[in-house]
C-alpha cells in the first residue's frame, strides 16, 4: 500500500482518499498496512517505510545523529529511510531497489511517494511513452530507463542513493551511497546465511502464521526451512501443481523438504487447472505502478493467493523471486577473470559453461576477451546505433556482454525504436553511478534492481488478494553480502547456486542440494497461448497500438505464427502483451483520487 508525502510542511497539502497522516506536523501519509516507524525531535523526523530489522534503541538513536550512509541497507528487511527537515526532504534509496521510491514536481515543492501512480494523479500525468518503448522493445536493457517511470516527469529515484528534495521545489541533490566493492572479512557462504536468516526471521517476528512457496527448488525451500526454524509452529509450505499430476520432478524434492521437516513445514498442495494457464484472463489483471511480471500468469498466481487467504487463513507469503538473480553468476565473469589476469581459471569455467550450454568454447573466450578490453562507457556509446540496425545485435554467446541487444521485433514501428535509440543515446551520456566496479558484478546489479522493482508491482497484484507478498533474496543486505564476495572467492560460472548450498546445506535435504535444475513452464506458455488465441487476437495489442508503439496487424501475424507451434522466442511478444495488459488496467480504472483534509475530518 503506498506511502508518501512531500518536501514542505507547509498547510494545505493534499493526501490521498483514505490515507492517513502518520503523525502531527509531518506531510508524511499512507494507505493500509505498508510498516512506518518513526524517530522525531524538534525540527527533524526520520522515517523508516517497509519491513525493517532495527531494533528499538537503533530507531530512537536516528532521530539524535546524523544518519550512516548505510542506513539503507544495515538492517534486514526491505525499507527506505525518509528525513523530514525543515528545509526539505532527504529520501535514503535501498541498493536493491525492493522498496522503489518516486517524487515529482508539484506547485512550488516536491511531493515523493513509493507509487509513481499515485504522483501522476497528484500532477495530472499520463503514461510515458519513451519509457514504455524500452520496457517491450528492449527488456534486457534496464539501464535505459533512467530515471523514468512510466508516467511522465514522475521520476524514479535511483537505488541505494541519497536524494535531497528542497522545499521550495529547488533541484534536487543525489549522491551514490551504496557501492558493491569486494569485502574482505567472514567467509561469503556465512554472510549470506546471516544476511537471509535474518530476513525470514523479520517476517516471521511481524506475522508468526505465514506461508512460504514450497517449490521444490532450492530458494524456495530455503526460505520455507527458515521460517520453519524461526516460527513457534508449523509453517505452510505451498507447492502448486498441475491437476491430476502428482509424480513431477518439482514435487517430489518439495515433499522430500516436508519430509525432513520433522512436522515443521504443514505441506500444502493446490492443484491448478487449464482455466489457469498463462494468458488466461489479461484484461482482468489489476492496475499496478507498472507491468507486473506475472501479468501473463495472474490467473494462477491470483487462484493461489486467494486459496492461501480464503482456506489457510495467510496473510504474509514468502516467495524465492529473485533468488536466481542474486545467486547466478553472469558470463561477465569471464571477463573479469580476464581482465585480472586468471587465465587459467577463465579457462577452466568457460569449458564448463561450454558444456553446460553445447556451445564450442573458443567463441566464447574471444567474447569475454573483446568485453575485457572494452569499457562500459565504450559499449553503451555504440548502443543507440546497434539498437538501431547500425551493428549485429543479440547474437552473442551466452549474451556475453555489457548490453545484450535483442532483435527489434518486426511488429515495432520506427518511431518506438527511435525513442529506445534516444534512450540509449541518453543513457550514454549520463555518468555512471557505479564506476569502476567488475564487469559481472555491474550487470548484475542492473538485473538485480530490475527484478526487485518490479517485484514490488507484483506485491501489489497480490495486495488486491489480501496477501502481504515478501520476496527475502531482494532484500538490500542479502544482495550486499552476495555482491560483495571478491573475485577469487566466487563461484564457478557453471556451478548450481553453490553458495547457497554451502550456506544451508547443513538444514536442507542432501538430495534437494545434489539438485542442478528446476522445472521450466515454457510448455505451459505455449498452450497457454493457443487457447487463448481468440481473445489475443481480438484485443492484444490495440493500446499498444493507440501510443504509436506498433503495428498490430504484423503483432498479430506473430502471435498466430507462435500459436501455431513456429519456433520463436516469446519474448517480445509477451513484454507487448503484458504491457498492452497493463495500459488496459490504468485506462478502466479510476486514478486515485487527492483532496485537502479538513480540520478533525479523514479524506
Amino acid at each position: 500500500m503506498p506511502v508518501g508525502g512531500f518536501s514542505t510542511t507547509r498547510p494545505g497539502l493534499p493526501r490521498p482518499f483514505g490515507a492517513d497522516t502518520v503523525i502531527p506536523s509531518s506531510s508524511l501519509w499512507r494507505t493500509g498496512g505498508t510498516p512506518v516507524r518513526t524517530a522525531q525531535r524538534p525540527g527533524r523526523h526520520v522515517h523508516i517505510i517497509g519491513p525493517c530489522g532495527a531494533g528499538g534503541e537503533e530507531m530512537r538513536a536516528l532521530a539524535e545523529r546524523p544518519l550512516p550512509a548505510r542506513v539503507a541497507w544495515q538492517w534486514p528487511g526491505a525499507y527506505a529511510v525518509v528525513e523530514e527537515l525543515a528545509d526539505g526532504v532527504v529520501l535514503h534509496t535501498d541498493p536493491a531497489s525492493a522498496m522503489p521510491l518516486y517524487a515529482v514536481a508539484w506547485r512550488g515543492t516536491w511531493a515523493w511517494s513509493t507509487s509513481a501512480r499515485h504522483l501522476a494523479s497528484l500532477a495530472g500525468k499520463g503514461i510515458d511513452t519513451k519509457r514504455l518503448a524500452c520496457a517491450v522493445l528492449a527488456p534486457s536493457l534496464p539501464m535505459l530507463a533512467g530515471g523514468r517511470s512510466f508516467f511522465a516527469d514522475v521520476r524514479r529515484l535511483p537505488a541505494g542513493s541519497r536524494v535531497g528534495l528542497p522545499a521550495s521545489g529547488g533541484p534536487s541533490t543525489c549522491s551514490t551511497t551504496w557501492r558493491p566493492d569486494p569485502f574482505t572479512g567472514p567467509p561469503p557462504s556465512l554472510r549470506l546465511r546471516n544476511a537471509l536468516t535474518a530476513s525470514v526471521k523479520l517476517r516471521v517476528r511481524t506475522d508468526p502464521a505465514l506461508s512460504s512457496d514450497l517449490s521444490g527448488g532450492l530458494d524456495s525451500t530455503t526460505l520455507a526451512v527458515l521460517a520453519s526454524r524461526a516460527a513457534d509452529g508449523p509453517v505452510d509450505g505451498v507447492t502448486v501443481h498441475p491437476q491430476d499430476v502428482f509424480d513431477g520432478a518439482d514435487l517430489h524434492y518439495a515433499r522430500l523438504a516436508a519430509e525432513a521437516s520433522g512436522g515443521r513445514i504443514r505441506h500444502r498442495l493446490l492443484p491448478l487447472g487449464d482455466e489457469h494457464r498463462p494468458y488466461t484472463g489479461l484484461l482482468e489483471v489489476p492496475v499496478t505502478d507498472e507491468p507486473a511480471p506475472s501479468t501473463l500468469t495472474q490467473a494462477r498466481l491470483r487462484t493461489q493467493l486467494r486459496w492461501m487467504h480464503r482456506t489457510l487463513g495467510t496473510r504474509t507469503h514468502l516467495t524465492g523471486d529473485g533468488g536466481d538473480s542474486v545467486l547466478f553468476r553472469p558470463p561477465a565473469h569471464l571477463a573479469d577473470l580476464i581482465r585480472r589476469h586468471r587465465y587459467g581459471r577463465a579457462l577452466r569455467e568457460a569449458a564448463g559453461w561450454a558444456r553446460l550450454r553445447r556451445t564450442p568454447v573458443a567463441p566464447l573466450l574471444r567474447e569475454a576477451a573483446r568485453m575485457a578490453a572494452t569499457g562500459r562507457e565504450h559499449a553503451s556509446a555504440g548502443l543507440a546505433a546497434e539498437l538501431t540496425g547500425g551493428k549485429e545485435g543479440g547474437r552473442r554467446r551466452g549474451d556475453l556482454g555489457w548490453f545484450p541487444v535483442l532483435p527489434v521485433p518486426s511488429w515495432a514501428l520506427p518511431g518506438a525504436a527511435h525513442l529506445v535509440a534516444e534512450a540509449a543515446e541518453e543513457y550514454a551520456s549520463a555518468p555512471d553511478p557505479l564506476p569502476g566496479l567488475d564487469a559481472s558484478v555491474r550487470v548484475l546489479v542492473e538485473e538485480i534492481r530490475e527484478v526487485a522493482r518490479t517485484a514490488a508491482a507484483d506485491a501489489e497484484l497480490a495486495g488486491t488478494c489480501g496477501i502481504n507478498l515478501h520476496n527475502p533474496f531482494l532484500d538490500s543486505s542479502v544482495v550486499d553480502a552476495v555482491l560483495r564476495v571478491p573475485l577469487d572467492q566466487r563461484p564457478p560460472l557453471h556451478a548450481y547456486k553453490p553458495l547457497l548450498t554451502r550456506a544451508f546445506g547443513d538444514i536442507l535435504p542432501p538430495a534437494l542440494t545434489a539438485r542442478t535444475t528446476k522445472g521450466s513452464f515454457e510448455a505451459d506458455h505455449y498452450s497457454g497461448l493457443r487457447a487463448a488465441l481468440p481473445g489475443l487476437l481480438a484485443s492484444g495489442g490495440v493500446r499498444l497500438a493507440g501510443t504509436g508503439l506498433l503495428d498490430r496487424g504484423r503483432l498479430r501475424e506473430q502471435i498466430r505464427r507462435a500459436a501455431a507451434g513456429v519456433p520463436m522466442p516469446l519474448a517480445a511478444i509477451e513484454q507487448a502483451l503484458a504491457a498492452d495488459a497493463w495500459l488496459h488496467a490504468v485506462d478502466t480504472s479510476p486514478a486515485p483520487g487527492w483532496a485537502v483534509p479538513l480540520a478533525g475530518r479523514a479524506v
